[in-house]
């Protein structure tokens, strides 16, 4: 799989950009602030329909504008798909493939997949639970898209419930007395249903994602291990191993914290409040491991993820955004090398030292509002 041409309109900087691509390594090189990043947070939109960098879609329309257009052919197996997307801040956005517009954004979920590795990423050990609940479920939707959906039904029912609490809690302290609960237990019937799925679904991840994560780091950081994956629920007990089985814990959960959730106003129980814990030897890594230790553990999760996409059919596209400025030479090198064999790598930096030999390749000039191609030798 490789996006053969990508187009942008009024995303970000750009006014109008047309970039062709080949296969292989394409490197992205310019100083900071001129456009190197917004190239691949794009080919991240048409894969995920969100950006790496920010959580609205207000900022990817360029200043004066109303509207963005980012438009890919990816190449799937000699197969050429064309993938249009037009953002609108405020309003509905707007999907066609292959010129049909007759389709909704989220259609275009898995016809491109991609896996980034930027920055951001260390986050993913030393942040708080919510880097990592969107790690999983990022990957669960790259890997099963009809999850998208399952997602925002947990969302919509999530909000609901949470605005009917607000509103008892808010009564109780009025002292007006007691608000009509009567729907709650329809919410929880909700929460707990579409809850367990998501769930379920991050459960069987977390297991799939272990023993790829502990190969991943060794071949970063040897002898530097162990590492561990546990799926942490904010119900009470094992994990559950089955939809069936995390509904029950669910609803339980919720029942039992009912008084607490109607003096807070909030839901306290859910896949929105559980947590991925990661350990490196005997202890968490989480204000424990080192930096060098914390970036090769947000590696590993990243080449873990290109692994488990990689066996479910269609290797992805991987992006490297302005990573390895991060990184000392000895996990520079080893990344590099990891992820060269890729059928299409996507890498940013700032000055051309800083890609390495291993992934010498295409290269394009960033500045001023242009990307120009370099000719090679």
């Amino acid at each position: 799989m490789h996006v053969a041409h990508l187009s942008l309109a009024d995303f970000r900087s750009y006014a109008r950009v047309e970039v062709p691509l080949d296969p292989g390594v394409t490197a992205f090189v310019g100083p900071n602030g001129q456009g190197k990043t917004n190239l691949v947070e794009a080919v991240g939109y048409l894969a995920t329909l969100g950006s790496h960098r920010v959580a609205v879609d207000a900022p990817l329309v360029r200043l004066g504008a109303d509207r963005a257009i980012v438009r890919g052919s990816v190449v799937r197996e000699d197969r050429p798909t064309l993938i249009e997307l037009e953002i609108n801040p405020g309003k509905a956005n707007r999907a066609r493939i292959n010129r049909s517009s007759n389709v909704r954004p989220r259609d275009v979920l898995g016809l491109l997949r991609t896996v980034l590795f930027a920055p951001e990423d260390l986050a993913l050990v030393k942040g708080d639970p919510g880097e990592r609940r969107r790690f999983l479920d990022e990957l669960l939707t790259a890997r099963t898209p009809r999850l998208a959906g399952v997602r925002q039904d947990y969302e919509r029912v999530l909000k609901q419930r949470n605005a009917l609490l607000r509103t008892a809690a808010l009564a109780r302290r009025a002292g007006g007395g007691r608000a009509d609960l009567s729907t709650l237990d329809v919410w929880d019937g909700h929460l707990a249903r579409t809850g367990a799925e998501l769930t379920a679904f991050r459960v069987q991840l977390v297991a799939a994602l272990q023993p790829l994560v502990e190969k991943a780091y060794e071949q970063l950081a040897p002898g530097g291990g162990p590492t561990a994956l546990e799926y942490r629920s904010s119900v009470e007990g094992p994990v559950p191993a089955s939809r069936e089985e995390a509904y029950e814990a669910l609803a339980a959960g919720l029942a039992a914290a009912r008084k607490q959730e109607v003096e807070r106003g909030v839901t306290l129980v859910g896949p929105h409040r559980d947590d991925l814990l990661l350990g490196l030897g005997p202890l968490p890594a989480k204000g424990y491991a080192s930096h060098g230790e914390s970036w090769s553990y947000a590696l590993a999760l990243r080449l873990a993820s290109y692994e488990l996409l990689r066996a479910d059919g269609g290797e992805p596209v991987l992006v490297l955004d302005d990573v390895f400025a991060e990184l000392d030479g000895r996990r520079r090198e080893r990344l590099a090398e990891l992820v060269a064999p890729g059928e299409q790598v996507l890498v940013t930096a700032a000055v051309a030292e800083d890609v390495p030999q291993a992934l010498a390749g295409a290269r394009f000039a960033v500045a001023d509002g242009e990307v120009r191609r370099i000719a090679q030798g």
